[in-house]
């Protein structure tokens, strides 16, 4: 089981959405007519006149079950929860309408309630994404219903409005953290992606008490994100990577062991070498001087006079 929460300034629009839809049933109500669009919305606007400087009263919640609880619910039991789960939001003394849609595979209800109470005060919505994140965690526990896998199975695609938002603060820090090691940094990537930080100070001093982040002029508590994106689990973080990056670097360096180790490595091998050379030149220097080549034979022959010649040389 998971919420959405949303405020909003149109009842108009809120109770046609839910309402006309041709998949919706209403289940439970009070303080409204719900047998007509028309006179519903009458209904909650007639209340918010008695507190009119609050311009968002539309309170919108979306309870959601996985596709596994379906055998488990029925109509009751989803009314019951739903009641419930206004109960502990602190939703109460009000008027609200809770309507079913059917438009998608998974269970899942609206509920409309009007933040201005029958007394004419305010119902606050103070921290209310963390506070209604813990009570649909609770609840899905007590019941035995499906536990989600966390953020990494939320469909993106399907996201809208300030859940869109939510997320994408929530992905590019995840991405941001993994890696960064100071808050410079942090405040740099972000604002690559349109992403703007503000500290909470304590008061009088220059010591950061708590942090929010902005995107598309929609302002996010970081707890409000995730548990992990508070000022201080931030601060751990990046204190964890700095260690990190420390030691990693620690590692990369050669110690004074390894270095000597190293350097007197180098000078046996150039000592090697140095001996290697003297040897040789020594067996150059061992050799003769100058060696004679031996006379190559000559095969030529001597031509022999012809024998006349020789004739004439002995009468003579």
């Amino acid at each position: 089981m998971i919420a959405k929460v949303i405020t909003g300034k149109s009842f108009g629009g809120c109770v046609r959405y839910l309402l006309e839809r041709e998949k919706s049933f209403v289940l439970d109500s009070a303080g409204v007519r719900d047998y007509g669009v028309k006179a519903t919305i009458a209904d909650l606007n007639a209340q918010r006149k008695m507190r009119p400087q609050l311009g968002n009263a539309v309170g919108h919640s979306v309870l959601s079950w996985s596709n596994e609880d379906g055998n488990k619910l029925t109509l009751e039991k989803m009314a019951e929860h739903a009641r419930e789960y206004m109960e502990k939001m602190g939703i109460k003394n009000t008027q609200y309408l809770t309507v079913l849609h059917t438009d998608k595979k998974h269970p899942h209800l609206h509920i409309v309630y009007n933040r201005v109470d029958n007394e004419g005060k305010t119902i606050g919505n103070y921290n209310h994404w963390h506070k209604s994140r813990k009570i649909c965690r609770e609840m899905t526990e007590r019941y035995g219903y499906h536990l989600g896998k966390g953020k990494a199975k939320v469909n993106r695609q399907a996201l809208r409005g300030n859940d869109r938002l939510r997320y994408a603060i929530h992905d590019a820090l995840k991405s941001i953290m993994a890696k960064a090691t100071t808050w410079k940094q942090v405040e740099t990537m972000l604002a690559r992606q349109g992403i703007d930080i503000h500290y909470k100070y304590r008061s009088g001093t220059n010591e950061v008490q708590g942090i929010s982040f902005e995107k598309d002029g929609v302002k996010f508590k970081g707890s409000a994100i995730d548990r992990k994106f508070s000022f201080a689990s931030m601060e751990k973080q990046l204190s964890h990577n700095r260690g990190t990056e420390i030691s990693q670097s620690a590692r990369q360096t050669p110690t004074l062991a390894e270095q000597i180790r190293e350097v007197l490595g180098q000078q046996q091998q150039r000592s090697e070498t140095y001996e290697t050379a003297l040897g040789l030149l020594s067996d150059l220097l061992d050799m003769p001087a100058s060696i004679e080549p031996e006379p190559e034979p000559n095969w030529r022959r001597k031509k022999k006079k012809p024998e006349q010649e020789q004739l004439r040389g002995i009468s003579r």
